[in-house]
């Protein structure tokens, strides 16, 4: 069986936000991500391209020394001889990469994979890619003033999406609802999905009666209402839910998948590759839920186009039809340009357009 040698090159960027966007954790203006090139030196136009990008106070792999780190990592892997097979691929990622480091698990993965693909940021077989296939998205309102919220929302509706997720939780909880409510005056549920994420900003004692009111508006699912690591609390409150509870937050750095899902019997998960550790542990988590009944969808986890691309094809397997939450690529002034277009809704690969290098 053929194998390769690889070398790893280590591109850090910080990304800046068009916007201040604004969670219940707090405000964003600038996001620091990491690119890594995997390439042969006999073959030296073929590149592989991954991307760990650790969400600050959030992924479990968000520390000081990170970048260290994956510099270690790197120089390792420059020692291991590479399968051409995704499996084995895949397998010496997670034999080589620790669970602690689940974007630079996802980042590795992407960049051998890419390169055993001829390096034209394509990972394995997908619809999204080889067939330029669209994939239904959600429009994304992030939190500030009112004002700023209801001009998101207009802007969404202007641009043709049939699916909204609203971020809550930082403002005046009646505001945010008056804000749904007018979405929901112009669109019924069926020609207007809604979802809100509170990103745990609800007090356990709160949370039902909130859950109650946003029923009222017809609301689709509701991301991570309380705090993660709550599972009592939160199974109780997928027992007795008026609204579909998904779980995000929830899900970093577990180990245990199975005991998860059947403590907290939750409607839905979210599924982030950079915060959950790629490829293979987001279809290990999708294996899990599909046999339990659970429903999912895939996000973005404020990724440049790299990741964005690579979270895309990976959904795109599935052939979902269900929304995905890959709206973000427009979220920066200084993103690569990229085939990643979002129409009406979608987001598609126009393979027309080139991709700007890295660097």
């Amino acid at each position: 069986m053929s194998q390769l040698s690889l070398k790893f090159q280590l591109i850090p960027r910080t990304l800046q936000f068009r916007f201040e966007a604004g969670t219940s954790r707090g405000v964003l203006k600038t996001r620091n991500i990491w690119w890594i090139k995997a390439y042969n030196e006999e073959s030296p136009n073929q590149i592989g391209w991954g991307e760990a990008a650790p969400l600050v106070k959030l992924s479990i792999d968000d520390r000081q020394d990170f970048e260290e780190v994956v510099k270690n990592t790197l120089e390792k892997l420059e020692k291991v001889e590479w399968s051409l097979e995704e499996d084995e691929i895949l397998d010496t990622v997670k034999k080589n990469v620790s669970f602690d480091f689940p974007s630079i698990r996802f980042a590795i993965e992407m960049a051998v994979l890419d390169f055993v693909n001829g390096g034209q940021k394509k990972f394995f077989s997908n619809q999204f890619f080889e067939e330029q296939k669209a994939i239904p998205i959600n429009g994304l309102i992030w939190m500030g003033d009112r004002e700023f919220m209801m001009q998101q929302i207009q802007e969404k509706l202007d641009s043709g999406f049939s699916c909204i997720k609203m971020k809550i939780g930082a403002i005046d909880f009646k505001q945010e609802c008056e804000l749904l409510e007018f979405i929901r005056k112009q669109f019924s549920p069926d020609q207007m999905i809604l979802r809100v994420d509170a990103n745990g900003a609800f007090s356990p004692e709160e949370a039902q009666s909130k859950l109650a009111k946003l029923a009222d508006l017809g609301i689709h699912s509701i991301e991570q209402p309380i705090k993660a690591g709550q599972w009592d609390t939160m199974r109780l409150l997928c027992k007795s839910t008026p609204l579909p509870i998904a779980l995000d937050e929830e899900l970093i750095g577990v180990k245990e998948k199975e005991l998860l899902l059947d403590t907290i019997r939750p409607q839905h998960i979210i599924l982030k590759p950079t915060l959950l550790g790629g490829f293979l542990e987001s279809r290990k988590w999708i294996a899990k839920a599909e046999e339990r009944g659970i429903g999912w969808w895939m996000t973005s986890a404020l990724e440049s186009n790299i990741g964005l691309n690579a979270i895309a094809q990976l959904a795109s397997q599935y052939q979902p039809s269900i929304h995905q939450g890959l709206g973000t690529g427009k979220l920066y002034h200084n993103n690569l340009e990229s085939p990643l277009q979002i129409q009406n809704g979608e987001i598609h690969y126009n393979s027309v357009i080139p991709w700007e290098e890295p660097k």
